[in-house]
């Protein structure tokens, strides 16, 4: 049988590459952790770790091992988490929510939800998709209104991330402990200052405001217009970089630069322009990321059903 205990060390090994920080971060001594590692390898009879010069690398059996760790490690989190809910006097839902989807997405869902079951104690976190995945690996959080631009959910940790399925799939995929329901699509939208040359245009190419200095309004839209620059041959001018949808609009209309939103994230400012991109349209792909367990959470899933409903509202219509 192998001890979950050593699977944990194992697991902080290979996150931190060395016997010494996992160490470290267990509260453990560097010999207590090679002693966990050597028991482990004598029960399976097979090596899980090879040190060298540069640190401690897994093998093949060792990888695999670290990948079980993290599943168990997220799963007892999670019973964790819903045994002491059973203390509660009434039942509880935590929900993660990035700030646009929180805005524009959750209110209409929260009020069908609330309607429908008035006894649950609801809690609202706001957190980013690497943030908020992690909580609902854990259990701390039992579902969270999520995105992604391209690939994998992000995770929040090195190695876990879970591989997403497309916007717009039918039914959920995921990884490591946690499943992924699409709910809609959100393209970007180039947004102009008042009096911008272009602002007539029916659709246009990030690449025509080359010249123009850029306003961002997130990492992760920075992150996709900086890749766009790279292959259509240009370096972006950054003329603000925030951390919020709104006030990157606000500075658009002030003709500090222009933009790069989200759909459910345009509020703009009166007189600022806002053209689609040409096809292939960039987007943000929206979903619901919830534990990965055998039987559902029913109000989590309640809550799922209300936001793919109210989802339909906000699909654009894009000429």
């Amino acid at each position: 049988m192998i001890d979950v205990h050593r699977l944990r060390v194992l697991l902080a090994v290979a996150e931190h590459g060395s016997f010494n920080r996992a160490a470290s971060a267990l509260g453990l001594t560097p010999s207590a952790v090679s002693q966990h590692i050597a028991s482990l390898e004598r029960g399976l009879g097979h090596p899980v770790a090879v040190r060298s010069t540069r640190g401690v690398t897994l093998t093949e059996a060792g990888r695999l091992l670290a990948e079980t760790a993290r599943t168990i490690d997220a799963e007892l989190d999670q019973v964790r988490h819903r045994i002491d809910r059973l203390r509660a006097p009434r039942p509880r839902l935590t929900v993660g929510t990035f700030t646009s989807g929180g805005r524009h997405l959750l209110p209409q869902a929260l009020t069908a939800f609330v309607a429908a079951y008035p006894e649950v104690e609801l809690t609202v976190l706001e957190a980013e998709p690497e943030d908020a995945v992690p909580m609902v690996r854990s259990g701390a959080a039992d579902l969270a209104l999520t995105y992604r631009f391209d690939g994998q959910l992000p995770s929040g940790t090195a190695g876990t991330a879970g591989t997403a399925g497309t916007a717009g799939s039918s039914g959920t995929a995921g990884s490591a402990g946690v499943n992924w329901a699409p709910l809609v699509e959100d393209p970007l939208y180039a947004v102009l200052p008042p009096g911008h040359p272009l602002a007539g245009r029916d659709a246009l190419e990030p690449a025509e405001l080359a010249a123009d200095r850029w306003v961002l309004g997130c990492l992760k839209t920075e992150a996709y217009l900086r890749r766009y620059a790279e292959r259509a041959g240009f370096e972006p001018r950054v003329a603000a970089s925030t951390t919020d949808y709104f006030f990157a609009q606000t500075l658009v209309g002030a003709g500090v630069g222009v933009a790069l939103i989200p759909h459910i994230g345009l509020a703009p400012v009166d007189g600022s322009a806002v053209i689609p991109l040409e096809p292939p349209r960039p987007a943000r792909h929206i979903g619901v990321v919830t534990p990965r367990r055998p039987h559902p959470e029913p109000y989590a899933a309640a809550l799922t059903t209300a936001l793919s409903a109210g989802a339909a509202a906000h699909r654009p219509v894009v000429r």
